[in-house]
């Protein structure tokens, strides 16, 4: 159901003296702290423009929360890409589907030595400064995608890291060993990878 557009008023001018009113962020930027551009590592990355403390909230994951049935049914998004998605997995039944109504977060990129984390405790997905940040880096989280199948040669490249990290895994998915949850997902096929 579409929603109603309302404009804005505008702004009565400012008294004489006054300081001038801040400049609104440039496009691609949000709020001034962060910006999409082109990534090293593939396709659109997310980059500080502000020094970003460990343990700062940068942003939320948002996008449409959909069951997983749906998120297959829609998949893929770009058939020439069919891996790439901008599903961040919540649970067994639910995914945000950040490519509707999704924000900058969708196109943050996997690294195997990530500098952000997901904290999806709350039911929300927080994503938070694993250390200090500096202006100009790229911000990357780990994306550890969970795939039910045997993790084939094949199956590593078609999720291949590009990370360039020294801890590189060389592959997107969860090491099948390690018992921690992951709750990103940003591939998607018929077993929630």
């Amino acid at each position: 159901m579409p929603s109603a557009v309302r404009k804005a008023a505008k702004p009565a001018a400012a008294p004489a003296g006054a300081p001038a009113a801040a400049k609104p962020p440039a496009p691609g930027t949000t709020k001034g702290r962060l910006q999409v551009r082109e990534s090293g590592v593939h396709g659109k990355g997310v980059f500080a423009l502000v020094p970003i403390k460990k343990g700062e909230l940068i942003l939320e994951y948002t996008g449409e929360v959909i069951t997983w049935p749906e998120a297959l049914r829609r998949h893929p998004h770009d058939p020439s890409q069919p891996d790439h998605t901008f599903y961040f997995h919540l649970n067994d039944e639910l995914v945000i589907d950040g490519n509707v109504g999704g924000n900058a977060s969708k196109w943050i990129n996997h690294s195997c030595a990530p500098n952000i984390e997901a904290d999806d405790e709350s039911g929300q997905v927080y994503l938070l400064a694993l250390r200090n940040i500096k202006p100009g880096e790229e911000l990357f989280f780990d994306y550890g995608l969970v795939i039910e199948e045997r993790y084939t040669p094949a199956l590593k490249k078609r999720f291949e890291c590009r990370c360039g990290a020294k801890t590189c895994r060389g592959t997107m998915l969860a090491p099948k060993r390690s018992s921690a949850p992951k709750a990103t997902q940003r591939a998607s096929g018929a077993s929630k990878a």
